[in-house]
């Protein structure tokens, strides 16, 4: 299972960046909103930043509802930065977005459906030619729903059927929920940095490097 980042700001996609561990960035426009920049700047930003990583999601507004629109704003998306091969347009899991994944997939650019919630829906993603299919986990867990159960079933379709889309297990709130989406069968797990430093870290770990170092203050130095 790869690792992609989930957010827009620069300092913590460099931090991911410098331990040799991101695959990818995902944005939204929350995320960059919440950075206070122009989305396309930022977007243009994180393409330079991160180059030998396979994508780097740009998702058309909330303003663009129909088919049109998005397929408007994907045309000028992937435009960025000279037309990075990088970009993946994000789209939301409807008709409309159902059809612009199927028009940027006639035009070989990537594609991440996105607030994937049922197996039904991931299904319709990957036919329409989605690259990515990204179900969120902690929002169906806030519902009293099961997000990795429906991550595993996915998984178990897609193999059924031969189907190429790669899942991002999305909405991931914890190291457990990293865990158990690996072992359900996603390719992908998107995460704060915050997750990913909670993964590099076990007690026993800091005890270890604790007695490592008060054992070294004794060793002979000469």
């Amino acid at each position: 299972m790869k690792f992609f980042i989930d957010t827009a700001n620069v300092e913590d996609i460099k931090k991911a960046y410098k331990i040799g561990v991101l695959s990818g960035v995902t944005t939204n426009p929350s995320l960059v909103a919440k950075e206070g920049v122009k989305f396309e700047d930022r977007i243009e930003e994180i393409l330079k930043l991160v180059p030998e990583v396979e994508s780097v999601s740009a998702e058309v507004t909330p303003d663009a509802i129909t088919a049109e629109e998005m397929i408007a704003e994907a045309n000028e998306l992937i435009k960025i930065n000279g037309g990075d091969k990088n970009i993946t347009i994000k789209v939301p899991m409807n008709i409309a977005g159902l059809e612009t994944c199927r028009y940027l997939n006639k035009k070989g650019v990537k594609i991440n459906v996105t607030l994937v919630f049922t197996v039904n829906q991931a299904l319709l993603a990957a036919r329409a030619g989605a690259t990515y299919v990204s179900p969120f986990l902690g929002r169906l867990d806030d519902i009293s729903e099961d997000g990795v159960l429906l991550v595993s079933k996915i998984a178990e379709l897609f193999r059924i059927h031969n189907l190429d889309a790669q899942i991002i297990a999305a909405s991931v709130r914890h190291p457990d929920h990293v865990t158990r989406v690996a072992m359900a069968g996603a390719h992908i797990a998107t995460v704060p940095y915050s997750v990913i430093e909670q993964l590099t870290k076990h007690p026993l770990t800091d005890q270890g490097m604790e007695k490592f170092a008060a054992d070294w203050v004794k060793a002979p130095k000469n």
